[in-house]
C-alpha cells in the first residue's frame, strides 16, 4: 500500500489517513487505491469492526488532484466510485474525522461515511458549479437524501463553503469538537460501536441504507429477511446470556 494512505489498527477500529498534506490531501490514483484496499481489509477482517477516515496535516481533503487528472489519472475505482467508497460503501460502519477543509471530492468522500465528526474549525464545500462543473462524485445525488432539499440545493447551487457549526445544525455532522480533537472523538465513537454485536451492526446499517429505496410495506419484508439470520445467530444467544449473567459479551461474528 502507498505511503500516501496510512492504515493503523486501534483495537477493533481501523484508522485510514490520507497522507498528502503537502498537496492538501488531494485525491489521486494512489490515494484511491489505498482507501479502496483499506476498506476491503475492514470488511474482510474478523477483528476490525469500524473504520475511521481522516486526513493528515490539519486538512481532510481539497478534492481531486488536478495535476494528476491532467496526467490522465482518475481517483475513481471502476464500479465503486471515488476512492472505491462513494458508489459501493463498506459493509461495516465508516466515520469521517474532519480537520480543516473538505472540498469537492473530499466532501463527497464524507458522504460515503455513515457518521461525521468535525473540529469547530472544519470547513466544507461543494464548489463545482463555480467552475461550470457538476458534483458527480456523489454530492448532487446524495446531499438531497441527507439534508432537507432546500438546504442541499443551497449548498450545491451556490458553491459557497459552510462551517462545522452549520453542518451540525442541518444534521450532516454528528459531533463538533475543539480544533485537533476530531480524530480522537471519532475513534471514541467507533470504539463504542465496535463493542456491539458485529452482525447486528452490519444488518442495522444495511437496513438504514436501503430504507429510502423501499416502499413501507416492502420495507418490513426486506428488513425481516436481513435481520432474521442475526436473531438466529450465536451472537444473539451470547448477547442475551451475557446480559443475564451480568458480564461483557464475547462476539464471534456468527
Amino acid at each position: 500500500m502507498s505511503d500516501e494512505v496510512l492504515v493503523e489498527r486501534r483495537g477493533a477500529v481501523q484508522v485510514i489517513t490520507i497522507n498528502r498534506p503537502e498537496a492538501k490531501n488531494a485525491l489521486n490514483l494512489a490515494v484511491a487505491e489505498g482507501i479502496a484496499a483499506a476498506v476491503d481489509e475492514l470488511d474482510e477482517s474478523d477483528e476490525l469492526r469500524v473504520g475511521v477516515l481522516t486526513g493528515a496535516g490539519g486538512v481532510f481533503s481539497a478534492g481531486m488532484d488536478l495535476k494528476a487528472f491532467l496526467r490522465g489519472e482518475s481517483p475513481a475505482i471502476e464500479g465503486r466510485g471515488l476512492c472505491g467508497i462513494t458508489q459501493s460503501t463498506p459493509r461495516k460502519p465508516l466515520i469521517g474525522a474532519v480537520e480543516g477543509w473538505a472540498l469537492a471530492g473530499g466532501f463527497e468522500l464524507l458522504l460515503a461515511c455513515d457518521l461525521i465528526v468535525a473540529a469547530q474549525t472544519a470547513r466544507f464545500g461543494v464548489p463545482e458549479v463555480k467552475r461550470s462543473l457538476v458534483a458527480g462524485g456523489g454530492a448532487a445525488l446524495l446531499l438531497p437524501r441527507r439534508l432537507p432539499y432546500a438546504v442541499a440545493l443551497e449548498l450545491l447551487l451556490t458553491g459557497e463553503p459552510f462551517s462545522a457549526e452549520r453542518a451540525a445544525a442541518v444534521g450532516l455532522v454528528n459531533r463538533v469538537t475543539e480544533s485537533g480533537a476530531a480524530l480522537k472523538a471519532a475513534v471514541d465513537m467507533a470504539t463504542a460501536i465496535a463493542k456491539n454485536g458485529p452482525l447486528a451492526v452490519a444488518a442495522t446499517k444495511e437496513i438504514a441504507q436501503k430504507t429510502t429505496d423501499w416502499a413501507l410495506a416492502e420495507g418490513w419484508q426486506e428488513q425481516a429477511t436481513i435481520m432474521g439470520p442475526v436473531f438466529a445467530s450465536e451472537d444473539a444467544k451470547e448477547g442475551a446470556t451475557a446480559f443475564a449473567e451480568k458480564r461483557e459479551p464475547v462476539w464471534r461474528g456468527r
